[in-house]
């Protein structure tokens, strides 16, 4: 650190992860102090941390310290080094796993020559923005089929304590077909932690993943940090190296929740149930990073959202769901056939894949919301009718074939055993579908057709051969 650095020694006070120092003659542009900068922590003339400025209000400066400030005494020295929060952005990083101050944590090679990027930058411009067109497979037959996911897209995955959505991101993160992965983990206990590192070493997919991990134990401060890291990391790859990058964030209630700390111990004024005001602008920065750029790559994001006490007007989740384009709720071991709403499924349905996809998806669900009614009338010992005894079969082969978190197979197979699963329990006239399709793909009934075509070409055959004789 070069020694003409202007050391300020006059802590004002220490709460929390924060810290309060006074800054002589700061409106005179001496002190390279700006919003957003990063400054270094002295204690007994030793580096002690990196901190953030989080707050100037004329003479004081108020900075987040990444380390925590346990052991910090008011007698340290602060340094402020005129740059912003980067991370680290090359080939290198690609495998790689990071705390959420940036630094490795694999134990791998030291990475302090390789290009450094800001983050935190602005979201993008929307006219270089393109419309979204193309699908994001995961081989997860409740996304593929139902809730498709969309490159550009941006979609929360709404679930409880005790569910199993990390293994559920895990999933998503091996099979989906992206270029590259990018991981940030908020507030992980270190099973979770352990399990994402095994699972993608295990998968093989480590070469194309960068992990951005942000422990329970580490500090509070470092949460607010490592959405921006990871997101800044998957902007670079999408723009620079054209790249379809898939962003997986968990858990953004945990992010939430570091804001509200934060924002407590600088003595913002609480909103809703004790969250900052901005809350909402906050989410939004983050989840607009999510962009088809036009001649370049795109970022897609998924991130979970746990919702305390299964409430979805908890402000979080409230307000993630006014940003966001529609939501994948988890319960109960599954995702909920109508809960879940992908808003730009269309975009792709019909388009990019088959065209049996939007009709046979509404067919599913259909008859699935009929199964559960009829549940209902046999737990209250109701009669019931042929049709309630086909849709109850129905309702269990769904839920055994596409509802479990378990089930993995391509687009294409998933919409075949879609209409597999209607042939075991229903006839064609019973789904209501466009006869066009029925005589296309329904089991039997398609390769009748195709039998009948092949009996027409040989007898169209035979008499022109006979004619030709004559």
């Amino acid at each position: 650190m070069p020694q003409s650095l202007l050391r300020y020694t006059n802590i004002l006070s220490i709460v929390g992860d924060l810290i309060r120092v006074q800054v002589p003659n700061l409106t005179e542009g001496n002190a390279r102090a700006n919003y957003g900068d990063l400054a270094l922590i002295e204690q007994n003339g030793q580096p002690y941390s990196m901190a953030q400025i989080i707050k100037i209000d004329h003479e004081e400066v108020s900075l987040q310290v990444f380390a925590g400030t346990k052991g910090l005494s008011t007698g340290a020295a602060v340094c402020f080094l005129g740059e912003p929060m980067k991370a680290t952005y090359s080939p290198n990083i690609l495998g790689r796993i990071f705390n959420g101050a940036g630094e490795p944590i694999d134990g791998g090679p030291a990475l302090e020559q390789d290009p450094k990027v800001e983050i935190d930058g602005p979201s993008v411009n929307p006219v270089r923005r393109v419309l979204a067109s193309r699908m994001v497979r995961t081989n997860v037959p409740m996304i593929d089929v139902f809730n498709t996911l969309v490159e550009s897209q941006k979609i929360p995955i709404f679930s409880v304590a005790g569910e199993p959505y990390n293994r559920f991101l895990a999933r998503i993160a091996i099979q989906a077909e992206a270029d590259v992965v990018v991981f940030g983990g908020m507030g992980l206990i270190f099973d979770d932690y352990h399990f994402f590192r095994n699972e993608f070493e295990k998968a093989g997919v480590s070469s194309r993943t960068v992990m951005f991990t942000n422990q329970a134990s580490d500090p509070t401060v470092e949460r607010l940090l490592t959405p921006d890291m990871a997101l800044a990391v998957a902007e670079h790859f999408a723009v620079e190296e054209s790249k379809k990058v898939l962003v997986l964030l968990t858990d953004m209630t945990s992010y939430a929740d570091a804001m509200k700390e934060i924002g407590v111990a600088m003595d913002k004024i609480p909103a809703n149930r004790g969250y900052m005001g901005d809350l909402y602008s906050q989410l939004a920065k983050r989840y607009e990073k999510a962009c088809d750029y036009k001649g370049a790559g795109s970022v897609t994001i998924l991130a979970v959202t746990t919702m305390p006490g299964n409430d979805v007007t908890h402000p979080v989740p409230d307000n993630t769901g006014y940003i966001t384009e529609g939501q994948f709720y988890l319960h109960d071991g599954v995702l909920d056939p109508f809960g879940s709403l992908s808003r730009l499924k269309q975009m792709v349905q019909g388009k990019e894949t088959r065209d049996d996809h939007a009709p046979i998806m509404n067919t599913m669900i259909r008859f699935y919301s009929d199964s559960v009614n009829a549940k209902q009338k046999q737990a209250m010992a109701f009669e019931l009718s042929s049709y309630d005894l086909k849709t109850i079969r129905f309702g269990d082969l769904f839920k055994e074939r596409f509802m479990s978190l378990d089930a993995a197979m391509s687009l294409e197979d998933a919409l075949d055993l879609c209409w597999e699963t209607l042939a075991e329990c229903f006839e064609p006239g019973e789904t209501l579908m466009k006869q066009s399709l029925l005589e296309k793909y329904w089991p039997g009934l398609a390769n009748e057709e195709q039998a009948a075509v092949g009996v027409e070409e040989q007898t169209a055959g035979a008499n022109k051969t006979a004619a030709a004789e004559a």
